[in-house]
């Protein structure tokens, strides 16, 4: 079924003459008429009864017209958002964040794009990498940013944006704060609270082993605000990123012999077209000036 045809049939509808509709149109009488008889053909009807000085919707025409102006409305509508989304007047983003990635480090950012492009939304979603990648794999998520310590399947695009250490966090009047750096070997017999979405802690629990220590793991928990008040209160010490949004009465110290760094990246999915907001989102990320770590020189 023509647009056009749709169109034209509503003009004379709206008028109920075929040489006023065709001048509202913009085409020719015959043109106009021709477009009609085509439609009738389609519906399989007569829509107007056209007599000399009197045409009128048929009760098929009657039928029809409502429907028709819908299917008009419906496809105009849907030209316009498209119109908005292309032009960046109207678009949203889905994007992924791992839960350990802190949120003050993309205020800045945040703030920048919003200014750029105000007509852009941006729905933040929470995971851990296994579920962020599997959700950009499904096309629920647009974009993720996220570090992940056993590697990345090959279907995902990395683009780096920064890297951060990882800290030892303690109590005030610990031992450690008399200490400018930790070593891993000095982990030893602590109580130990283990942050369960950190995607290194498999990792950081291999090297306390391997400088020959050991951990008790006396409190684990998914919640990070847990984990630092319990680290405030004395409880014990976590490893935790440089970048996190810390509570007060944490003391933190960098861990050295060996250096514990992750990188995070903003991962899509290989080969998959990207629209406009998508493309001036990752613009904006790649130019933002991100801080480089205090701790680069230990």
């Amino acid at each position: 079924m023509d647009l056009h045809h749709i169109r034209y049939f509503l003009a004379v509808s709206e008028t109920l003459n075929f040489t006023r509709a065709a001048e509202a149109c913009n085409v020719t009488q015959p043109a106009l008429s021709r477009a009609v008889q085509q439609l009738e053909e389609e519906v399989g009807g007569q829509l107007f009864r056209r007599e000399r000085n009197f045409t009128h919707l048929t009760d098929l025409g009657m039928l029809m017209r409502p429907r028709l102006q819908q299917i008009l409305a419906t496809v105009g509508e849907a030209k316009r958002e498209a119109r908005q989304f292309l032009t960046l007047e109207n678009a949203q983003i889905k994007v992924g964040i791992m839960c350990s990635v802190g949120p003050t480090r993309f205020t800045g950012l945040l703030a920048d794009f919003r200014m750029r492009y105000p007509g852009i939304s941006l729905e933040l979603i929470e995971g851990m990498p296994s579920a962020l990648a599997a959700r950009l794999e499904k096309g629920e998520i647009d974009i993720a940013v996220m570090a992940w310590a056993e590697g990345y399947p090959e279907r995902l695009d990395l683009k780096p944006l920064y890297r951060e250490r990882f800290l030892l966090a303690c109590p005030t009047g610990h031992r450690f704060t008399r200490m400018n750096a930790v070593r891993m070997q000095e982990v030893h017999g602590e109580n130990y609270l283990l942050r369960l979405n950190c995607e290194y802690a498999d990792n950081i629990e291999n090297l306390i082993r391997e400088t020959g220590g050991a951990v008790h793991i006396c409190y684990q928990s998914e919640r990070e605000d847990w984990i630092q008040n319990m680290v405030a209160g004395g409880l014990g010490i976590c490893f935790i990123p440089e970048f996190s949004v810390m509570l007060p009465g944490l003391e933190l110290r960098p861990v050295i012999e060996p250096d514990v760094w992750r990188e995070i990246n903003l991962v899509t999915m290989s080969g998959r077209r990207m629209s406009p907001a998508l493309a001036s989102f990752i613009k904006a990320v790649r130019d933002y000036p991100w801080p480089a770590s205090r701790f680069d020189t230990i």
